[in-house]
């Protein structure tokens, strides 16, 4: 029987005409309701025809024959909305109302509203690009991003502009920034018509609650205890203060347990809603209110902002925090990273708070800080791995993403390093050679082939496919089925710590109880996967292809260097009867292989990426030479990855699984302070052998040594003090004259190295060969000989010049001016200095006592001989009496010597 008042009470119910006419009128709209207005539930029912009409009939909408498919971004939602709408009507799921979700299917002949997960669409599109049967699409939460239900949106698009006109397309969004949905849905014609609905107008109060001190920001999927302990405490206090369940927000399964465990005691029941928890633990929550009147506090991840209501729910407490997932390229490392919540999304949480009854919502941070949060979350498609989208896009036949009705373009870099990721594992056509599938037609380059096709219909990302393809050939489709099951969702740490194996088993035993919702899952999906290798079984797709696909280079784009393993015999100890340590390490390693690493000593391993990678202390794994991880994250501003899930492989493992960054050859480099020469092996940046070579290449021995002076510098050469003399006066000449006097600095020694020392560089093999080169004899080659300044170099910047007395004083040109530091008496007579460059630059003058020490300094003789003269002599007639001191030294005779023994030196 249908719940007519309980359909009556839902706000959207006024604005379904206004969406019929808009969906007959324009065949898309754009539906804007807040959340508790039933779009998500009453919406359907609508477009499908099966509400009572205001004369107490039902009857589908005009022009919408087919089934009305609605797309959610989680699983948990699509259960829910189905046993929601089958309720409403008064049915069993299964009914008129039916879902799809990976893993589980309840529909029947009678389904006209069938609820999927937006990655069971994209199958479904990928299948039957036409959609056969299916009337009108309604893609809900899109305000969300999630990059599944951007392309799904745009491969609709397309299909409504090339095969299917009459195709319905609904975008259903909780929040009221519509005008560029309304843009991409409209497309050519204009913008869609958008359909707004008012919300329950329940008020929610906002009450601040941070934590009384600072606590550390959040990094990596670190919070700070001492904030997921406030939040507990804002849960008892949120308790004491109102009535009504509390629903919790938190970022993640960790801190809902760390919250949980805080809160026993309680008088409440806690239930924990993630997206791991059983499907029982989910339906509990959503069936409402405890046995007995209990309180019920609800410990959720985002999963709960929309799409489901929560009854009883009166309270929120809001952390604050979500995760999302990163993708560092470079490293070919994915992870979840902790962070802030947008303010649209602390609005969603708090309208739950507010879907029944007025309520309030305990926000766990100052109001201060809710002005620097962002407005809306971060769209998936420019912040996580590509390479799933990628192969949706290629086997839709538009390998480069051209052509997608996309509200963000997918960065160009990661979408680059995704379709590496494809072609290395054989999913799409290398340069030059051909591929098949898609929409395209002729295969090019880029464009998917069939074993590409064949991965994208496992429903994994392109690495675990590959896996699986690959390791079923290898060591039987039910091994590879249940490693990459457990690959596909990161089981709990309690399961086995970071040993694949143990996890392994475990997992297989049932869980031990305290994980059998996850076991149950796993057990699933195994199953999945080995229907769907039957599926593909028998093709050439589905077989390991006879040559390794070349992948990147180590470290390039993800580094992925991830290439089909060789058709010859599989590794050592694999195949039938092969031990799960064996089978482990394989297939993680056929996943993942620029993850493979050899230990390096004290936990630490190499990545074939180049990563470091760190074991965690105390690991069963510890000591393992090799390793293949298939999970590893690295938290901000660590040196090095942490490895969280890894098996033991063997070295002829690691080499068949990474076999394209295998390479073989002579190296030639600076290092550790010399030339070093050898023939390496290498995987990826994982040395495995060496040894030194006696005779090796001349040009690379030139270039190390070019390296070697730049790292270190031109003091590795020999210079002398003439040298240090040459380069001091032709700095000096660059300085004031310009060109063609070359610049001698360090930077442009080092530019310019093979030119001044390219003799000296094709004799010498190692440092001390460079110990030997004379710097300054190599530096007169840069001197301008061609045009014949050379010449002058003597006349323009002089090493010595003769003063009045006779004697060669040197000049110092380290400084910014020229110095000549002399014995005052010998320039008696002397009216003027030397200068320099051609008599632009005046040499400044050190006067000297007769020990050698400065009397005074000037660069016009003149003007000391007349002004100065007089109280130099002064201070020091009496201390060197020996010492001619002249009353007028303009006229006196310049002198090296002292005066006679007894003769007036002061007269």
């Amino acid at each position: 029987m249908i719940r007519t008042r309980a359909l009556d009470l839902l706000p959207v119910r006024s604005c379904v005409p206004a969406l019929l006419d808009a969906l007959e009128q324009r065949g898309t709209a754009v539906l804007a309701a807040p959340p508790g207005t039933g779009k998500t539930t009453l919406v359907p029912l609508a477009l499908a025809g099966l509400l009572p009409s205001p004369g107490g009939g039902a009857g589908a909408p005009p022009g919408a024959p087919g089934r009305v498919v609605v797309a959610e971004p989680r699983r948990i939602a699509a259960r829910a909305a189905a046993r929601r709408m089958a309720w409403l009507l008064g049915e069993e799921v299964g009914q008129r109302v039916g879902f799809t979700v990976r893993g589980e299917r309840r529909v029947g002949r009678e389904t006209v509203v069938e609820v999927v997960t937006t990655g069971v669409l994209l199958q479904r599109l990928q299948r039957d690009q036409e959609l056969a049967g299916v009337g009108t699409v309604v893609l809900d939460e899109c305000h969300e991003r999630h990059l599944d239900a951007d392309t799904a949106m745009a491969f609709l698009l397309d299909v409504r502009a090339a095969l299917r006109p009459e195709l319905r397309l609904v975008a259903a969004s909780a929040t009221t920034d519509t005008a560029a949905w309304a843009r991409l849905v409209g497309g050519a014609e204009g913008p869609a018509p958008v359909i707004e609905a008012q919300g329950v107008s329940h008020p929610v109060e906002v009450v601040w609650a941070p934590p009384a001190r600072p606590v550390r920001p959040a990094h990596g999927t670190r919070v700070d205890p001492a904030l997921v302990r406030h939040v507990a405490s804002v849960v008892r206090r949120a308790l004491g203060e109102r009535d009504g369940d509390v629903l919790c927000f938190l970022p993640g399964v960790g801190e809902i347990a760390a919250v949980a465990g805080q809160l026993a005691g309680t008088d409440a029941e806690v239930l924990q809603v993630h997206g791991q928890a059983p499907a029982s633990v989910q339906d509990e929550v959503l069936r409402g209110s405890a046995p007995g009147g209990r309180r019920r506090v609800v410990l959720a991840t985002s999963v709960a902002e929309s799409s489901l209501t929560v009854p009883g729910v009166r309270v929120v407490v809001d952390s604050g925090l979500a995760r999302e997932p990163r993708t560092d390229h470079g490293r070919g490392l994915g992870s979840l990273v902790t962070v802030r919540v947008s303010r649209a999304a602390a609005r969603q949480r708090a309208g739950r708070a507010g879907r029944e009854a007025p309520g309030v919502v305990y926000r766990c941070w100052s109001q201060a800080e809710d002005a620097s949060a962002p407005r809306w979350p971060s769209p998936e498609i420019a912040v996580a791995d590509l390479s799933s989208f990628a192969l949706q896009a290629a086997c839709w036949g538009a390998p480069d993403g051209t052509g997608l009705a996309l509200l963000d373009p997918p960065p160009a870099g990661a979408l680059a390093a995704a379709r590496e990721v494809l072609r290395a594992v054989g999913a799409v056509g290398a340069p030059g050679a051909g591929g098949a599938g898609g929409r395209g037609g002729a295969g090019t380059a880029g464009r998917v082939t069939a074993r590409g096709t064949a991965m994208a219909r496992l429903g994994l990302h392109p690495r675990l496919a590959r896996a699986l393809l690959d390791g079923a050939a290898l060591v039987g489709a039910r091994q590879a089925a249940e490693v990459v099951a457990l690959l596909s969702e990161e089981p709990p740490r309690e399961a086995g710590g970071e040993d694949l194996v143990e996890v392994w088993r475990t997992v297989r035993r049932g869980g031990d109880g305290r994980h059998a919702g996850y076991a149950a899952r796993w057990r699933a999906e195994v199953r999945r996967l080995r229907g769907a290798l039957r599926d593909v079984d028998g093709s050439t797709a589905a077989r390991p292809a006879a040559e390794p696909v070349a992948g990147p280079a180590a470290g390039a784009g993800t580094g992925a260097g991830t290439g089909s393993a060789g058709a010859g015999s599989a590794p050592a100890g694999a195949g039938a009867g092969a031990s799960d340590d064996r089978v482990a390490g394989l297939v993680a390693a056929l996943a993942f292989p620029e993850r493979v690493a050899r230990a390096r000593g004290g936990g630490s391993y190499l990545m074939v990426s180049g990563t470091a990678a760190q074991l965690p202390e105390g690991s069963r794994l510890a000591g393992s030479p090799w390793l293949a991880v298939a999970v590893a994250d690295r938290p901000a501003h660590a040196a090095s990855a942490r490895v969280r899930l890894a098996a033991v492989v063997d070295e002829e493992t690691a080499r068949r699984a990474a076999a394209p960054l295998l390479d073989a050859g002579e190296e030639v480099a600076w290092e550790d302070g010399d030339v070093v020469a050898r023939a390496v092996e290498r995987l990826g940046a994982v040395e495995l052998a060496s040894r030194p070579l006696r005779a090796p290449d001349p040009a690379a021995v030139r270039a190390a040594l070019v390296e070697g002076l730049r790292r270190e510098g031109t003091g590795l050469l020999r210079w002398t003090a003439e040298a240090v003399g040459v380069r001091q006066r032709t700095a000096f000449l660059h300085r004031e004259l310009g060109e063609p006097w070359p610049d001698v600095s360090e930077a442009a020694l080092l530019e310019r190295a093979d030119e001044w020392l390219g003799p000296e560089l094709a004799a010498a093999r190692r440092r001390s060969d460079l110990e030997r080169v004379d710097a300054g004899a190599a530096l007169s080659r840069l001197l301008p000989w061609a045009s014949g300044d050379a010449g002058r170099f003597d006349e323009l910047a002089p090493e010595r010049v003769r003063v009045p007395s006779g004697s060669r004083i040197r000049i110092d040109y380290s400084g910014e001016q020229p110095v000549l530091a002399v014995k005052l008496q010998e320039l008696f007579g002397w009216e003027r200095g030397p200068s320099l460059a051609g008599g632009r630059v005046p040499v400044l003058v050190h006067l000297l006592s007769p020990a050698g020490r400065p009397a005074a300094v000037t660069a016009d003789l003149a003007s000391f001989w007349r002004d100065g003269y007089r109280a130099v002599r002064a201070e020091l007639r009496g201390r060197y009496p020996r010492h001619p001191w002249p009353q007028d030294p303009a006229g006196a005779e310049p002198t090296r010597r002292v005066s006679p023994r007894g003769a007036a030196g002061h007269r």
